[in-house]
């Protein structure tokens, strides 16, 4: 069975802090995808730097075939120890999976990641391998459908200390909570965003440290497409509806001039649900044929604005409960979807010509960019076709 791993990560910064002294690189190649999750010592601008450095250098290597002996190395050479305290600059948690389901994970000096299976915190085996003066734990297993890895920085594992905790966030409590508050479905940005929200509320809002956390979870790839508008040339609207339909997954037609000319070639009417109303969204529509209809710029642009929010970690927590369309889009797209198609058309809507009417075309592309850019922020693989 062929696999796609899905990734994602939040990260808060230490509080005063401009720059995150954590960082987080991935990597997708030759089947395998590479995550490396690096904590720079310190915080700041220093801490950032080294974290870069480290989380860059070590995916670039391990995605690259190298070993993780080399990688240790090269970021030993790199980056020396600190002799006042003998500290390494910068701890890390490389994670790989490939997929035909393998495993491989390093870690040295993070807090022990997460493996939430069914919706429970399992062991995972650990081996010890020392590298010089580093010890280093590492786990070679094969994955099942739905593994979720959880990896952080301190910054969790610290959270509350002498504020709301006396001695941190141990790590049952941590397993505890993403046991309860995390769903089986939920993505892996939201269960990355889940976890750094508990731990700001256990630093009372004012971080103490720079906190991450990344998620990678093993699933069957899902593949969602938009339809954004028709074609610039009326004669290419058949070939575009067919290139649309013949893609696997779910379909969303947005759009009244779209909807219309996909109706018509399906065969079908459009039926407004009026089941959930929003007085700031039109209301969504079904055709058969397809998963949704709704109106075009107004709703895709509030979808656009809550991928905005969940770059920026100000989506709120309970933003699912929502049945409006723009919600159900941004559902579809941010936890359902690990492949996003977006057919754009070109095509002059003669209403947005009004002068008068703040919608035009440079808007809708302006749309199409911030959204496709932010799913990808969020681990998405998205493929925009202009028509």
């Amino acid at each position: 069975m062929s696999y796609y791993i899905d990734n994602s990560y939040v990260s808060l910064n230490k509080h005063d802090e401009e720059l995150c002294g954590d960082r987080v690189e991935t990597a997708y190649y030759n089947g395998t995808q590479t995550l490396v999750l690096a904590d720079g010592m310190g915080s700041g601008v220093r801490a950032n730097i080294l974290s870069s450095l480290t989380a860059k250098i070590i995916c670039t290597m391990m995605s690259s075939g190298m070993s993780v002996e080399d990688c240790v190395e090269t970021i030993a050479a790199t980056l020396p120890m600190r002799k006042d305290v003998m500290v390494a600059y910068s701890t890390f948690t490389i994670l790989q999976i490939t997929s035909d389901g393998d495993a491989y994970m390093v870690q040295f000096d993070n807090p022990l990641s997460v493996l939430l299976r069914n919706g429970k915190a399992v062991e995972y085996p650990v081996e010890i391998n020392i590298i010089g003066d580093k010890t280093l734990y590492e786990t070679r297993m094969k994955v099942e459908l739905g593994d979720t890895f959880v990896m952080f920085s301190d910054g969790v594992s610290h959270a509350g200390i002498g504020i709301s905790m006396s001695f941190g966030w141990q790590s049952e409590h941590i397993c505890s909570f993403l046991e309860s508050k995390c769903s089986v479905n939920d993505s892996p940005h939201t269960i990355a965003a889940k976890l750094v929200d508990a731990a700001k509320e256990l630093y009372l809002g004012v971080m103490g440290d720079d906190t991450t956390v990344a998620v990678m979870k093993v699933r069957e790839r899902c593949e969602v497409s938009v339809m954004l508008g028709p074609p610039a040339d009326p004669k290419d609207d058949i070939r575009v509806i067919e290139e649309f339909l013949s893609r696997p997954g779910k379909k969303i037609v947005s759009g009244g001039t779209t909807s219309k000319i996909v109706s018509k070639y399906l065969g079908q009417t459009v039926e407004t649900c009026l089941d959930y109303l929003d007085p700031k969204i039109p209301p969504a529509g079904r055709m058969k044929g397809v998963d949704i209809v709704t109106e075009g710029v107004i709703t895709m642009g509030r979808v656009m604005e809550l991928s905005q929010q969940m770059v920026d970690q100000t989506l709120p927590v309970d933003w699912k409960d929502k049945q409006d369309a723009a919600t159900t889009v941004a559902k579809m797209l941010f936890e359902e979807a690990t492949d996003v198609n977006i057919f754009v058309g070109r095509a002059m809507n003669p209403a947005h010509q009004n002068p008068n009417l703040p919608i035009n075309f440079s808007i809708k592309l302006k749309i199409v960019e911030v959204l496709s850019e932010n799913l990808k922020k969020i681990g998405k693989r998205v493929n925009v076709h202009y028509f």
